[in-house]
């Protein structure tokens, strides 16, 4: 396509392995979920572009390009023809793997810095979006995983607790609140087991939904004595790798 001269540019990491973001440009029900109901991608060269905001704007073009899992380029434009035509521009994404997750990387060619300009903004939106559909998919089990971390302080078994955290967490996992400070996974699980001595019998369990972002997790929690009763509650604060154990935890007392 020649006459694209403008380009626009974005970044954004996607705590997400890269296998598991290409699948929203392969798989039409992933794709509408960050674009609008209805929207859809036939992925091969060729194939339709169909985008349909919830606004009731519709927008589309073709595939030219598609490379698992690293490269997705297709046409794009409007069905009004304004401020672009279906076809007009050109949109570039390729997919880099990192430690925090997936680089996406988009760039899109417009034939005029007015168009371009009107993108800006919508591709901050649009980007937004899409890395929280795709962390939340990648991270549907934060619940469970919160579950399994605070069950590892009621686990007196040192060599249980020891293996429990190796199957959640990264070895260098780090772990912060007003009475701890350690970096890895025997220095924590020694931390718990010091912890159960001074506190006999205490369960710290979830209290409500996890609420996520883009790979942070927020879980409340309530800690209980022996007979029941809640003598502290706190939120943690869960850091997701790209493969769903935890990175780092920080807990909030009170």
């Amino acid at each position: 396509m020649s006459g694209l001269d403008y380009v626009l540019e974005r970044t954004v990491t996607i705590a997400a392995r890269r296998e598991t973001v290409f699948r929203f440009f392969t798989d039409s029900r992933r794709f509408a979920a960050w674009w609008g109901p209805g929207s859809t991608i036939d992925p091969r060269p060729g194939g339709a572009v169909e985008i349909r905001f919830p606004n009731d704007v519709v927008a589309g073009g073709e595939v030219l390009a598609i490379e698992p899992v690293e490269r997705v380029v297709f046409t794009y434009g409007f069905a009004s023809g304004r401020p672009i035509a279906i076809g007009g521009s050109r949109v570039t994404v390729t997919l880099e793997e990192t430690a925090r997750g997936t680089l996406v990387r988009l760039r899109h060619e417009l034939p005029s810095a007015a168009a371009r300009d009107e993108h800006v903004q919508g591709w901050r939106y649009q980007l937004a979006l899409f890395a929280n559909v795709v962390a939340r998919e990648a991270h549907a089990g934060a619940a469970a995983l919160a579950d399994r971390f605070f069950a590892l302080w009621s686990e007196t078994d040192a060599a249980r607790r020891r293996a429990e955290l190796e199957a959640i967490a990264d070895p260098a996992l780090a772990f912060r609140d007003p009475y701890s400070c350690t970096d890895g996974l025997d220095d924590l699980a020694a931390h718990v087991g010091a912890a159960q001595r001074f506190m006999p019998g205490v369960v710290l369990e979830r209290a409500g939904e996890v609420r996520q972002c883009q790979g942070v997790a927020l879980v409340d929690w309530v800690v209980r004595g022996p007979d029941g009763a809640a003598r502290s509650k706190g939120t943690n604060v869960f850091e997701l790798l790209p493969d769903g154990r935890l990175g780092r935890v920080t807990g909030l007392w009170g």
